[in-house]
């Protein structure tokens, strides 16, 4: 995998590259990316992958012109016309799911495979998502992961989270990407996606963990109910970070929209 920079109309942007064939593209959730993200590599044996990092997110710089969900929106569709992709096969989790459902919804003809990961975006006033915002370093890995102590061990790559230096970085980079998720994300993740989903004409495989307590899974079954024809691969024993804790089988159901 290497890291490369596009521009935009905005500000420069990094991406993670890796693989070769289909090209897909990838949106990460509000926890960002990394340079060797283990789901990009497992996508990267069947697709030529391209996962942009959303402004504020990695090395990629700020942009405040981003203010609100059609911003980023219609940004991430500059970021796929610099990176010269024609109806790649869109791929968004979490966050990245939400603004993956965006842009099906607001260019319907340009998408024709979308893969959505226990996306955000919808709202149910009976079924409230957790307030991430809120959420002490400590109380996401339960929040986060259907096996707790395995996702701790997951976010922290087994350092010491009681190291002052550990926990100072954390909290940098994760006042940073929150800041910037916050624009679609904060106070409710719901920007009136309900209302465009009609709109989405492509191929849809939706894929939640069984045990998500960020999202639970009855957001699986509206989003099923609003976009045509989608297909929900439930997997269990596996939460809101499904791509970490299922890598395989989650590639296995994106791989389903290959051509």
């Amino acid at each position: 995998m290497a890291i490369k920079t596009v521009q935009t109309q905005h500000v420069p942007v990094q991406y993670v590259e890796a693989g070769s064939g289909e090209p897909l593209l990838f949106l990460h959730g509000a926890g960002g990316l990394t340079d060797d993200d283990a789901f990009v590599a497992k996508l990267a044996e069947r697709f030529h992958v391209y996962a942009p990092f959303l402004p504020g997110y990695g090395e990629s710089q700020e942009c405040p012109e981003l203010r609100d969900m059609l911003d980023i929106t219609l940004h991430t569709w500059d970021v796929a016309a610099a990176l010269a992709l024609t109806d790649p096969v869109l791929v968004g989790h979490s966050m990245g799911g939400m603004i993956a459902a965006e842009m099906a919804a607001v260019q319907p003809n340009d998408v024709s495979r979308l893969a959505l990961i226990c996306p955000a975006g919808l709202w149910l006033d009976d079924h409230p998502i957790a307030d991430i915002f809120s959420t002490l370093p400590f109380e996401m890995p339960a929040l986060l992961f259907h096996d707790a102590t395995a996702g701790a061990a997951m976010m922290t790559a087994g350092r010491d989270v009681s190291d002052p230096n550990f926990l100072q970085t954390y909290l940098v980079n994760n006042a940073r990407q929150l800041g910037m998720a916050g624009r679609i994300l904060f106070p409710i993740p719901e920007r009136g996606l309900a209302g465009r989903l009609y709109r989405v004409k492509a191929k849809t495989i939706l894929v939640w963990g069984d045990s998500d307590k960020l999202i639970p899974p009855v957001y699986a079954q509206e989003f099923k109910r609003k976009i045509a024809g989608a297909q929900l691969v439930s997997i269990p024993e596996a939460g809101h970070m499904v791509i970490f804790e299922k890598t395989a089988q989650v590639a296995d159901a994106v791989g389903r929209l290959a051509g």
